[in-house]
């Protein structure tokens, strides 16, 4: 079957004669999702021997804050905005979409033809925002040396949406033309995307499930230490952990947030992201101030730390987030985005019914409902998803390169 995990017969720690020359894209216009998973899947590539060059190309000029692994550096380009109906316009850069559509065009065919990759992985979109990434496609696969690989969440939309999408931008036929394998990150026990949007035909052999991507054991964990102890500074009170990633679409669970009881002894840490319109943020900081037990930040570097020794965890349902979520102990709440995606809703329900998240619908959502959360018994987990997909990318990264064998691996 499609979704069966394939069997990884390359050791990631059989040495390339070279090192590869990675590059990882994402398009970036909501949000770090696509920023951190990127950052995450290149800290795991980092591990390969030789040590690969990375290079990231991404649209959110936010990535200059995070930590970059050693040997991976990046490209950032002008930044799309996306709009609440799913369409996109310039962030900063005047009202001119098919101006800064060209423009980015030329910037990732530009900078990837002059890397010269060995592999290329885009991030969720065959085609890259606006196309951007056709003139590099067709440059890349007429050369003939580097292999392309699409990366996928476990979720993209309801089914229906998908079909519909994939049709109308022609991602099948890109997938087909020029793509080498799919890899798709998620569990198909919890969610098999293959089988549910009837892509088992269109993708053929060239797409498995890697497990969900287990970010616990790659994150830089000096500085999600560096983050605690400014956050807490030797108060020795519990904490609950509220983030909302970018923050643009936040502000209802930052504002349920700020207004909901905490347990008793307990105070909050609420990160609003960089991306939260300023009014909303100092609407948010006001109703902070009126307590004595609220923490209020606009971004944290490397939220690990903070989410790992929290007495409980609210969010929404990005992908990351999630994963977090699944990884660490404390029980976390999510409030899933619902439109213009199902994607959060989707996968938070699949989760919620087996016990490992709590979830609470965004018409729901206010201090009251929070504040119950926050004293209800934890769900009990009925299974655990796979979550080795790091360790399975390294794995399919070298199949294919020329290899040599290290001494301590040698029969």
């Amino acid at each position: 079957m499609l979704h069966a995990r394939p069997p990884f017969p390359i050791d990631p720690r059989a040495q390339r004669a070279e090192p590869m020359r990675i590059v990882l894209y994402s398009h970036d216009t909501l949000g770090y999702g696509h920023l951190r998973r990127n950052l995450l899947i290149a800290a795991a590539l980092a591990e390969i021997e030789p040590r690969p060059e990375i290079l990231l190309i991404g649209g959110m000029r936010e990535a200059g804050a995070f930590a970059m692994p050693a040997g991976v550096d990046s490209i950032t380009l002008p930044a799309y905005a996306k709009q609440g109906d799913g369409s996109y316009r310039p962030r900063d850069l005047g009202g001119d979409l098919t101006r800064l559509a060209a423009l980015r065009a030329r910037i990732v065919r530009s900078t990837v033809v002059g890397f010269d990759p060995d592999l290329v992985i885009v991030d969720n979109v065959p085609r890259g925002a606006q196309y951007e990434l056709d003139g590099m496609l067709r440059k890349l696969r007429a050369r003939g040396r580097a292999r392309i690989v699409l990366g996928l969440r476990d979720v993209i939309d309801d089914c229906a949406t998908v079909r519909r999408q994939w049709l109308r931008q022609r991602n099948f036929e890109t997938v087909r033309r020029f793509y080498d394998a799919v890899w798709i990150y998620g569990d198909a026990d919890f969610y098999d995307i293959l089988r549910e949007c009837g892509m088992q035909a269109a993708l053929g052999e060239k797409a498995v499930h890697v497990g969900y991507l287990d970010p616990t054991g790659r994150r830089d964990a000096a500085q999600a230490a560096r983050d605690l102890g400014a956050v807490t500074g030797g108060d020795p009170r519990p904490y609950v952990y509220c983030a909302v990633g970018g923050g643009r679409d936040g502000v209802a669970l930052c504002e349920a947030f700020v207004r909901a009881r905490l347990p008793d002894g307990h105070r909050g840490v609420l990160v609003t992201g960089t991306q939260m319109p300023d009014d909303a943020k100092a609407r948010v900081a006001d109703l902070a101030k009126q307590r004595d037990d609220m923490t209020v930040l606009p971004f944290v570097r490397e939220p690990i730390g903070l989410m790992a020794n929290a007495a409980r965890i609210v969010g929404m349902g990005g992908y990351n987030t999630t994963m977090e979520m699944l990884a660490l102990d404390p029980p976390a709440l999510i409030v899933p985005r619902c439109t213009p995606r199902r994607e959060q809703l989707i996968r938070t329900a699949r989760l919620a019914a087996r016990g490992l998240v709590s979830m609470l619908r965004p018409d729901a959502l206010g201090p009251d409902a929070l504040s119950a959360w926050l004293v209800s018994p934890p769900p009990r987990p009925q299974s655990r998803p796979d979550m080795g997909g790091l360790a399975r990318i390294q794995s399919l990264a070298t199949v294919g390169a020329p290899t040599v064998t290290p001494p301590a691996l040698a029969a």
